[in-house]
């Protein structure tokens, strides 16, 4: 495929409609020509880091009733979907993204890899650190990444995505509207510096005193904002055509040095 139109839904599913109102809203999406939707960062669950208190109830396994909704609703609407729950492993949760396709089968899973811990974000306390590392789903014949908000402000996930293949890389959040302005340049630099289109969409209001909010973005290789907006919906397309050529011109034709990179780190005292 030469094009995919991706909608990011800024908008949370919780409570007793939460069903009818996801089938909805991934509806709109499809209906405004998207193959893909993105919700937030554990769009299914209120903010529940907003405390300390983890609550069994919170999380749960594929099955669960949050990933059955899921994945209903893509089935049902037909369209693919990177949702979003606290999974329960063998002995630790996870902040995890899922990836439905449009017949509501689980395409695969990433988790958080860089969980804060302060006030309103007591992340920590409710997940661990992600342990599954960094993987890219084939998606329409396009690549797609996922980082989970404050991965993206550790630029390396984001080039080990590229590295990987990604031509897009999505992540979905939860942040402050206050802080926006710090997050909008990376999100750029990582674009320009990996040749990749890179869109988040947040959780879009305040929740239990903590001052959630602010735009969903999308960027494209060259570094350029093609959209930016605190709609319940924004879309964005990206294309072949565009990633190819962003690939060899300045600074992306320049080589990922892999081996260097790796040795550096391993030089690095824990």
């Amino acid at each position: 495929m030469e094009e995919l139109t991706i909608g990011l839904i800024r908008d949370i599913f919780v409570g007793e409609d939460a069903t009818q109102r996801l089938s909805q809203t991934l509806q709109q999406v499809k209906d405004r020509g998207c193959q893909l939707a993105v919700l937030p960062e554990i769009a299914c669950n209120p903010w529940s880091p907003a405390t300390k208190r983890m609550l069994d109830d919170d999380a749960e396994v594929i099955g669960g009733p949050r990933t059955t909704m899921q994945a209903n609703a893509t089935k049902e609407v037909g369209i693919g979907l990177i949702g979003a729950a606290i999974l329960e492993g063998d002995s630790a949760r996870f902040n995890t993204c899922l990836f439905w396709n449009e017949e509501g089968e689980l395409i695969g899973t990433y988790q958080k890899h860089h969980v804060p811990e302060e006030v309103g974000f007591w992340e920590t306390s409710h997940y661990d650190h992600g342990v599954e590392g960094f993987k890219v789903f084939p998606f329409h014949g396009f690549n797609i990444g996922i980082q989970i908000c404050s991965d993206m402000n550790r630029p390396q996930g984001s080039h080990i995505l590229a590295a990987l293949g990604a031509d897009v890389i999505v992540g979905p959040r939860s942040t402050e509207r206050a802080t926006y302005e710090k997050w909008r340049p990376v999100w750029i630099a990582n674009a320009l510096t990996t040749g990749c289109y890179v869109a988040s969409v947040n959780r879009p209001y305040e929740e239990q005193g903590v001052l959630i909010g602010g735009n969903s973005i999308a960027v494209d290789p060259n570094g350029k904002v093609i959209t930016e907006a605190d709609d319940a919906i924004t879309t964005f397309t990206i294309r072949r055509s565009t990633i190819e050529k962003a690939r060899v011109d300045y600074p992306g034709y320049l080589p990922c040095r892999a081996a260097l990179y790796a040795d550096a780190w391993s030089n690095l005292k824990d």
